[in-house]
């Protein structure tokens, strides 16, 4: 390496140098930025002016990660806080947002679903949710498993007859009569005075305690209750209960008992290839494994254990819903005192971080690695033999088609409307055998209003392709946009009819070198330019398959967006020209009445019933539904 710097260099070494001096010896957080002000990594501190001087002092870099780091700093930003705990709490929130490139992060943790009780309102319901709030509900979660909650879900309403409705009403119910779920006994109709809002919320109690894993406890309860209904007479009851009791003791038997101490732990294990990572986490409750979860991390170059597992850690128990008294792990964690005085203070009693050495307790943490190890491994081949597939799929094409290159880009498009109105078009792309969803496109048509897909798919690849690929600026600069990138294939649903009238569009559009071809539905046949016979793919052929899987997200992402017009097109045309009905009453109205035309057909009495909305709106809102 040359010892002199250029003058830019200079520059940013000086600029560095100068707020390196100004930095203070307080606890905060320091964000690294490079060269296009992208934060590359954020890290905390007790000391501000140690930590971030040490990155640029010779020979400090420890690891291949740090100096591939340095390299590409070119500025840093921090922030100040008044402890250690704010600065880990900041760090952590600041990972989540930006999601910087030589952190260690949970992939897809914004997605992690919750369930949610929602003890604020007076009879609670069971939710899957994909964020907590502070709203006064109870959250369980996170989980990585939306399958086994939606099982969860249907258990506890097969358990618990648990209100489904969203329908807003107080303590004293209404005057409406009960729906078909109160009737075949999955609810008990809190809406229509079946049951009072004391009876309703034990209710809701037994069923935190089923999610808490405390079933024993429950189960006692139970059978205490069957008990005295029985001596009472009341067999109905006892039958239910007895019901209940044998559907929760099926669950009791699936859990295994892993300590006599009735203590709440959580046990975690790691397993990492290259720079992907599973933690893998088993709930204890009370002494019994009530489940588990695992969660894959990317790992910068360079990292291991104890920053896995520390990442992990600050990052999974800032949004979880529960912290237990323990945590079992299986190496120390960097800043453990630190961590630990953190989740005591969001616990509010101590939670202690443990690294067993021998004993039962190294059983578990090596049981949990193994378990973490197998899924990892799980999830390589099945990626290994993904790509596989991929890469056959984009041969078979080639070779079937006789295209000169692998089509590396495919676009797929489709036409989605009801009776020519909403009518919308669709732009899917596939870049090397995957969806790109950042360079999905969709239309709105502007040229028909009644049903013509032919001229609606024509409108959609003229729009698509009039672009060319590069535009031309005045300044000779070339502007990327969304459709700057050639495709090696282009895919529409339809058959010949459809073909002939995409073919046409881009031969006048001077793109007609650019291989198309058409999926039928009905019959899943490919046709193709020139051919009136449909091109015999073999139905178990990765091209097909390939093929299918563009087509079907084409038709997805067109429908969703069809639907979501017609939606604003009914909720508008109704409500939003009312004066004193913006978003949130137009939504009040409709999670009340349950749809536009219950509230349409809604009288003045029933409006004026509507919980926090003025009178003077109600009658508004029925006066101008009334005259039309």
């Amino acid at each position: 390496m040359a010892n002199e710097l250029t003058g830019e260099h200079k520059t940013i070494r000086e600029h560095i140098e100068e707020k390196l001096r100004l930095l203070p010896a307080k606890p905060g957080v320091y964000l690294m930025k490079n060269d296009a002000e992208e934060i590359i990594y954020v890290g905390k501190a007790i000391s501000l002016r140690n930590r971030v001087r040490s990155y640029f002092q010779a020979g400090r870099h420890s690891s291949p990660k740090v100096a591939a780091l340095v390299g590409h700093i070119v500025d840093f930003e921090y922030i100040v806080t008044d402890s250690e705990v704010e600065a880990l709490i900041l760090e952590c929130n600041l990972i989540k947002q930006h999601s910087p490139w030589y952190n260690i992060r949970l992939k897809d943790d914004k997605s992690y679903p919750y369930l949610k009780v929602t003890l604020h309102e007076t009879f609670p319901r069971v939710a899957i949710v994909r964020r907590m709030q502070k709203d006064g509900s109870r959250y369980f979660g996170p989980y990585t498993n939306v399958t086994a909650i939606r099982q969860t879900v249907d258990f506890l309403r097969r358990v618990f007859p648990l209100r489904t409705c969203k329908q807003e009403f107080g303590p004293e119910g209404t005057d409406k009569r009960p729906c078909l779920n109160y009737h075949i006994r999955r609810c008990h109709a809190p809406c229509a005075r079946k049951i009072s809002p004391q009876a309703y919320r034990k209710m809701i109690d037994e069923v935190i305690l089923v999610l808490e894993g405390r079933h024993s406890q429950l189960i006692q309860g139970l059978q205490e209750r069957m008990q005295e209904a029985a001596d009472k007479l009341r067999f109905e009851e006892a039958g239910r209960l007895r019901d209940q009791i044998q559907a929760l003791t099926a669950v009791v038997e699936k859990q295994k008992m892993v300590s006599f101490d009735d203590i709440d732990q959580d046990i975690i294990g790691y397993a990492q290839v290259k720079d992907l990572a599973c933690v893998q986490v088993f709930f204890v409750r009370s002494g019994k494994m009530i489940g588990s979860e695992h969660f894959f991390l990317e790992v910068p170059p360079g990292d291991s254990g104890p920053e896995i597992v520390s990442a992990f850690v600050e990052q999974y128990y800032t949004t979880a819903a529960f912290i237990p008294k323990e945590l079992l792990l299986p190496v120390e964690l960097l800043e453990a005192d630190t961590i630990s005085q953190w989740l005591s203070d969001l616990k509010g009693f101590r939670v202690y971080l443990r690294v067993p050495q021998r004993g039962e307790k190294k059983r578990l943490v090596e049981m949990v690695e193994k378990n973490a190890d197998l899924v990892l491994n799980e999830r390589i081949n099945r990626q290994k033999i993904e790509a596989a597939r991929i890469q056959q799929g984009m041969e078979e094409l080639q070779a079937y088609l006789g295209l000169k290159e692998l089509p590396l880009r495919i676009e797929a498009f489709d036409i989605s409307n009801l009776q020519g109105r909403e009518a919308v078009g669709s732009m899917v792309v596939f870049k090397d055998g995957e969806p790109a969803p950042s360079e999905y496109r969709r239309f709105r048509i502007r040229g028909k209003d009644t049903p013509d897909d032919y001229a609606m798919m024509a409108e959609v690849l003229s729009r698509r392709f009039a672009r060319g690929f590069n535009t031309p600026l005045d300044n000779n600069e070339t502007q990327v946009s969304g459709f700057s990138e050639r495709p090696q294939l282009v895919l529409i649903d339809g058959g010949k009819g459809q073909l002939s009238t995409v073919r046409q569009v881009m031969d006048e559009l001077e793109v007609s070198d650019i291989p198309t071809l058409g999926l039928a539905e009905r019959l899943e046949e490919v046709y193709v330019e020139g051919s009136s016979d449909p091109l015999a793919l073999p139905k178990d052929s990765q091209a097909l398959y390939m093929l299918q899987r563009l087509r079907d997200e084409a038709h997805r992402f067109a429908l969703s967006y069809h639907r979501q017009l017609r939606s604003q097109r009914i909720t508008r045309s109704v409500l939003d020209a009312i004066p004193g009905v913006g978003p949130k009453r137009k939504k009040q109205l409709i999670r009340h009445f349950g749809s536009v035309g219950a509230v349409r057909a809604a009288s003045l009495e029933e409006l004026l019933a509507v919980p926090g909305l003025p009178g003077a709106v109600a009658e508004r809102v029925y006066q101008e539904l009334q005259d039309g």
